[in-house]
């Protein structure tokens, strides 16, 4: 529980990969767009349907989803996010008529989150300018093989932090 001595100090600084000159570049460049970006949707959301972009998400995730309904837990790991996050935002939802939950037959302790038809009707009136804000914000600043590159960079990138082990510290487990 001491301190480091220098010497094993000097030893794991050298042994440290830190990240290049270059590699700084380009994580601080994705750190300020990807903050940028988040950003001007939740602005875009919030002026236009009085919500943030992960409730947006969410939304789309029950549109999309067989009789607009997931389980909590399903519609976490979809977004993401801690089931009490969840459960903050679902109560949001609910409080607007977006959403509503329904208890799961088969488990008693589970719930579905429901899209109500007034949740659809907000989509509706909602989705031509979210689809708009992010064409401007970042399809029409990239040509069609910067879009294609970076879908598959961003492929890769997600493809190697999903995890594999069951057991792993996943938001929506706690």
């Amino acid at each position: 529980m001491g301190c480091m001595n220098t010497a094993s100090a000097s030893a794991t600084t050298r042994q440290q990969r830190w990240l290049t000159t270059d590699e700084q570049r380009v994580w601080r460049a994705y750190l300020h767009a990807s903050t940028l970006l988040e950003d001007h949707l939740d602005r875009q959301l919030q002026r236009d349907a009085g919500m943030p972009h992960i409730y947006y998400g969410l939304l789309v995730g029950l549109a999309e989803a067989p009789g607009r309904r997931l389980r909590m837990t399903e519609l976490a790991m979809n977004a993401k996010i801690t089931r009490s996050r969840l459960s903050h935002a679902v109560a949001r939802l609910e409080k607007n008529g977006w959403v509503r939950r329904e208890d799961c037959p088969s488990d008693k302790r589970g719930q579905f989150a429901v899209l109500t038809d007034e949740g659809v009707e907000v989509l509706r009136r909602t989705a031509p300018g979210h689809v708009a804000a992010v064409r401007q914000a970042l399809f029409e600043r990239l040509t069609p093989e910067q879009q294609q590159a970076f879908g598959e960079i961003m492929q890769i990138v997600a493809e190697g932090l999903q995890p594999s082990d069951a057991g792993a510290d996943l938001p929506w487990l706690r």
